[in-house]
């Protein structure tokens, strides 16, 4: 079984992108378990629409809940190819799901969004939503790709180029962590990352500060 990396605690310091910054392919060119947590405050916009990212996931090849655990398949074949670029597959043929592709080719693991905090074009995912309460709108891995009318158009794309817009976070806030939620494989494993006290989160965490 799968252990998480060492290197989110233990890793040598590391000057981040400046604040605002667009988020270039060597960003996520690292760990997963480097990555993931290091988005959370960063900001996810497709054609200017989007918010905060709240909430994420980290998958990675070596554990049975990945996608990629079995080898590439025609719809896995994005997470075996190079970082920093768009994931994207129908969940349960519902809704569709975002991921960012991270380290190097063949180890394919990525990063699923989960939840975003709305700040940009609110009158859009109001529309593609059908509702108007705010926090509802991206609280859910389903429920952000219809806001930002993210589809399979967007799989395979690169993260630093249009539509796709991820821009470094402002500060580095208090992050929690957890299990990771909706599987029923490798379930123990804390790979789950949240932004502390955030009311937009899919599911609250019941863990303590990373």
């Amino acid at each position: 079984m799968a252990r998480r990396s060492s290197s989110v605690s233990h890793a040598a310091p590391r000057a981040g992108p400046p604040p605002g910054k667009p988020l270039d392919r060597g960003f996520f060119d690292r760990s997963v378990h480097e990555v993931a947590p290091e988005l959370i405050g960063a900001t996810l916009l497709v054609d200017g629409v989007g918010g905060l990212i709240v909430e994420v996931e980290a998958y990675h090849q070596t554990e049975p809940a990945a996608h990629s655990y079995r080898g590439p398949t025609p719809r896995t074949q994005v997470m075996f190819g190079p970082a920093g670029v768009a994931y994207v597959y129908r969940s349960y043929g519902i809704h569709w799901c975002v991921n960012f592709v991270c380290e190097p080719p063949g180890a394919a693991a990525a990063v699923l969004i989960r939840a975003l905090h709305p700040t940009h074009g609110l009158a859009a995912m109001r529309r593609r939503r059908a509702l108007r309460d705010e926090r509802m709108l991206c609280s859910g891995p389903g429920k952000l790709t219809e806001a930002l009318a993210i589809t399979s158009r967007l799989n395979g794309l690169w993260l630093d180029e249009a539509p796709i817009t991820i821009l470094a976070r402002d500060t580095a806030p208090e992050i929690v962590a957890g299990v990771r939620i909706g599987i029923t494989k490798a379930v123990e494993l804390p790979w789950r990352y949240g932004l502390k006290g955030s009311r937009f989160l899919s599911k609250a965490f019941p863990a303590q500060p990373l």
